[in-house]
């Protein structure tokens, strides 16, 4: 089930919410504007209608993976979504090609998932 995540929560919740779903990774995807994730759809771009459906706009929106267990490392946060190739709007890969919206993107993520050290 999709969940919007507004309110820090925090990495054990991470966890379990990976594990209701695929395991080891929790599929997001990101509202750069309102500060806001959705999170657990099977696709990215399920996560991204809901959002949208919520009064998000697309270009908002950026697709990435959470590997929970990961936590500390650079590679728990993944750029990889279908959803972020836009060649239009200037994002040819999968990834996020502006170094501006990743930061975005990651600020948001880390204000959003508490560490066990906070």
């Amino acid at each position: 089930m999709i969940k919007i995540v507004s309110e820090p929560i925090s990495l054990s919740q991470l966890k379990e919410e990976a594990e209701k779903v695929f395991g080891e990774v929790v599929k997001a995807v990101v509202d750069i504007k309102l500060g806001v994730m959705a999170i657990n759809g099977e696709l990215h771009a399920d996560e991204e209608g809901i959002l949208l459906e919520r009064g998000s706009k697309q270009a908002d929106l950026w697709g990435v993976n959470l590997y929970p267990d990961l936590f500390g490392d650079e590679d728990w946060l993944e750029f990889d979504s279908m959803i972020n190739l836009r060649p239009s709007g200037g994002n040819t890969s999968r990834g996020v090609d502006d170094v501006k919206i990743r930061e975005k993107i990651i600020t948001i993520i880390h204000k959003l998932v508490i560490s066990p050290s906070k």
